[in-house]
């Protein structure tokens, strides 16, 4: 069993590493869409991935085209506080592709509205709070989708 977990443009590198140990814990691979907020190298990435970054199982895309060519006919879906389906509703299966958006400003509007069927959000119950951190929406996705597949 294996989910893919895709960054679309990740910009923090603490984000990234914590996101690279999560996938290693989880038996997922982690796919990385440049452009990044950071080299690959950065030394903050490699921190918080500590001594696991090696065995990750990671592939990285030179662009958005590059990704969906190298993975074109795959099930994906995508994640943003704008979805109108709750995450616990995505039909999770062995090889589902979870996409996420950078920390910034999330996925770009043109890939939500031609997936539209295919967005999800992590509710939130508080008006001050526009989203969470990219690292615990990530963590909190996988483990639902493992917890649907076993």
């Amino acid at each position: 069993m294996a989910l893919n977990i895709v960054l679309f443009e990740p910009e923090i590198p603490n984000n990234t590493g914590n996101i690279g140990r999560l996938s290693l814990a989880s038996g997922s691979n982690l796919h990385l869409v440049k452009p990044f907020g950071f080299e690959i190298d950065d030394s903050r990435l490699k921190r918080a991935g500590l001594d696991y970054w090696q065995h990750l199982s990671l592939f990285i895309y030179d662009s958005i085209e590059d990704f969906y060519i190298r993975n074109e006919g795959k099930k994906m879906v995508y994640f943003s506080s704008h979805g109108k389906k709750d995450y616990w509703s995505v039909d999770y299966a062995d090889d589902l592709f979870l996409i996420f958006g950078k920390e910034s400003k999330g996925l770009p509007k043109h890939m939500l509205d031609e997936n539209a069927e295919k967005v999800y959000k992590i509710p939130l119950f508080s008006e001050q709070v526009r989203s969470i951190n990219l690292a615990n929406a990530v963590g909190i996705v996988v483990y639902e989708g493992i917890r649907n597949i076993r």
